[in-house]
């Protein structure tokens, strides 16, 4: 029944974020609007009528940061089934991309230049949304709308530049200490220095440089290889990928890594010893993501892949794998949950011997250590991808049908699972135990 309500707010939210309509700027920015947003409050939850309040309001780092708990924004304004509009104008000078963040409990949506961006306009815990546009020179118009219905009210909102360009730190020493001695951009990581220096001001030995930058992937795979001389280590999404911080002749190395798409930030450290300088960077998306493991010839019949099978294929981070002597077989592995795409998050696929055909697909549910209700699994299959939520804890060693699908027979069959469910913070267990296909 919760469910049920949850998802008539949802479309209700929808309905009235699709009614919903913006008026137009005003002929012109207020005096101040470089430091002040002007704001509005209404005693209900949809904007209409007259405001009971107005005020110009100083921005946080030309942003909105309100926490008001339990609490009222003003004594004149509820505080429940309370709303309110934000406006002002962010100023451009060149054309770049931006990024918007909306955080809120209850909904919010962002409107830029008379145009949603963000649509969050229904009841929900924290939660946070994003929208990159890019932008021209000159001034943008931007309204923040907000609604709390009950309990906490919080209401954030930020913007900023995402950076296309690396931004590239050089150091008058081979450890990144100190203050840089000169930043700038670089369009690539693509360098060939030879013995002499990177640029005037910096030594052409004995120097580092640290790269940094933000790239929006689509969710795959990726293969980042890095050539150094001498040393140089990367990170992916904050994950240390390859390390090879040490004097040495030019060298190339390569790591894999699967992105769940996004803004994925990227850093970059080189540093210089002595004679020759190279640095180099790239990446590309691999096909079959992840690179799954060579199956023997396909096999008639239902086909198993437990967690101890060849077929099966894991990442993410060692330290968070957990294994249990419970479940199909007598062992599984299990994870706490992330409720976001975190860092070196936990993930899994299994991969079937199959002929081509249709099969139904079983998971199977040990009776302890799944207890999530949102485990999201993701069938891959020769008509595309299929997603399957599946509430774990409903489930005590039993196969839990997925559906039935059309397989190639080939090595882009698979069924994965990820430790990322959207639910609080390690609050639940992820069960990996065995899948099965049967034929039909």
């Amino acid at each position: 029944m919760r469910t049920w309500k949850i998802l008539c707010i949802g479309l209700i939210g929808l309905l009235l974020s699709a009614q919903a309509t913006l008026a137009a700027p005003p002929a012109s920015p207020p005096t101040a609007w470089r430091y002040t947003w002007q704001a509005s409050y209404w005693n209900n939850i949809d904007l209409s009528g007259a405001p009971v309040h107005q005020i110009p309001e100083p921005g946080v780092g030309r942003g909105l940061d309100y926490n008001w708990g339990a609490g009222s924004p003003h004594p004149n304004v509820n505080a429940d089934y309370f709303s309110a509009r934000w406006t002002n104008y962010l100023e451009v000078t060149t054309t770049a991309t931006y990024r918007f963040t909306a955080t809120s409990d209850d909904g919010v949506r962002v409107w830029l230049d008379g145009v949603l961006i963000i649509n969050g306009w229904y009841d929900h815990a924290p939660l946070t949304f994003t929208a990159e546009r890019q932008l021209t020179p000159g001034l943008h118009y931007v309204v923040v709308e907000y609604y709390e219905r009950t309990g906490d009210a919080l209401l954030r909102f930020s913007f900023e530049t995402v950076m296309v360009n690396w931004r590239a730190e050089y150091f008058n020493n081979p450890r990144l200490e100190g203050d840089p001695a000169l930043v700038r951009e670089d369009a690539q990581i693509n360098f060939d220095w030879g013995t002499g220096s990177p640029a005037s001001g910096i030594n052409a030995d004995g120097f580092s440089v640290r790269w940094t930058r933000s790239v929006s992937l689509p969710a795959g795979m990726y293969r980042f290889t890095m050539t150094v001389d001498d040393g140089g280590r990367l990170w992916v999404s904050d994950h240390l990928l390859i390390d090879a911080w040490r004097d040495q002749a030019i060298t190339t190395y390569v790591g894999d890594i699967y992105l769940t798409g996004g803004t994925i930030p990227l850093r970059m450290e080189y540093y210089e010893n002595a004679r020759f300088a190279v640095a180099r960077l790239t990446w590309q998306k691999v096909d079959g993501t992840p690179t799954p493991p060579t199956p023997p010839s396909p096999v008639p019949g239902t086909v198993i892949v437990d967690e101890t099978d060849t077929g099966f294929v894991t990442g993410g981070s060692a330290s968070g794998w957990r294994v249990a002597s419970v479940g199909y077989n007598g062992r599984m592995l299990w994870t706490y949950n992330n409720d976001r795409t975190r860092p070196n998050y936990n993930w899994a696929r299994w991969y079937p011997r199959l002929r081509a055909g249709w099969y139904q697909v079983f998971v199977y549910i040990p009776g302890r250590n799944a207890t999530s209700t949102r485990a999201r699994y993701w069938v891959s299959h020769a008509d595309g991808f299929t997603l399957k939520v599946v509430n774990q804890s409903a489930y005590s060693n039993q196969w839990v049908s997925l559906g039935t699908y059309r397989f190639r027979g080939t090595r882009d069959d698979y069924v994965s699972l990820a430790d990322v469910t959207f639910e609080p913070y390690l609050s639940r267990r992820i069960g990996f135990d065995a899948v099965k296909w049967v034929p039909k």
